[in-house]
């Protein structure tokens, strides 16, 4: 007699797209104040570098990793005031998405999944590290995609000698 509990997956809804995410996490968290305490006393207005890198990949049969780097640094002329980054990574399961649609998926959509926690993490680093919030502006990552890809478009093919 068949178990009745347990409904029967037909080999249709086996092979159905899916995503989800498994797990999100802090991979790397780091805070550089070279000129402390010092720089605490002084009256000075920063500039703000920000920079923010993706990265994708598959690390298991259906399972991948994706990462979103932020990295601000502040400086005062020459000076750095602090460096702050947080690497914000998701693990992610995916079954039945057609290559084609794999690489937009970790390159866009997971990123945007990300991004957020990224960003509390930034702004709660440096407000610990005694500086005011550093809000991160909203980062299109579908932009970053297509610009990724022209780059990659535009770039010089190597050619092997024959």
């Amino acid at each position: 007699m068949a178990d009745k509990s347990q409904p029967q997956q037909s080999g249709s809804e086996q092979n159905q797209p899916s995503f989800q995410i498994e797990k999100v996490y802090v991979k790397d968290l780091s805070l550089e104040i070279p000129h402390a305490p010092q720089i605490f006393v002084q009256q000075v207005q920063p500039q703000l570098e920000v920079q923010i890198h993706t990265v994708g990949g598959q690390f298991a049969d259906g399972y991948y990793e994706v990462t979103v780097s932020a990295t601000v640094t502040a400086k005062a002329g020459e000076r750095t005031l602090f460096l702050a980054e947080a690497v914000q990574a998701g693990i992610f399961s995916v079954r039945g998405i057609p290559p084609a649609d794999l690489e937009p998926l970790l390159g866009i959509a997971c990123p945007s999944i990300l991004y957020p926690y990224a960003r509390e993490a930034i702004a709660d680093l440096v407000t610990r590290a005694g500086f005011p919030a550093v809000v991160l502006q909203p980062v299109s990552f579908e932009q970053i995609y297509m610009q990724r890809h022209q780059q990659a478009a535009d770039a010089p093919r190597i050619q092997v000698p024959q």
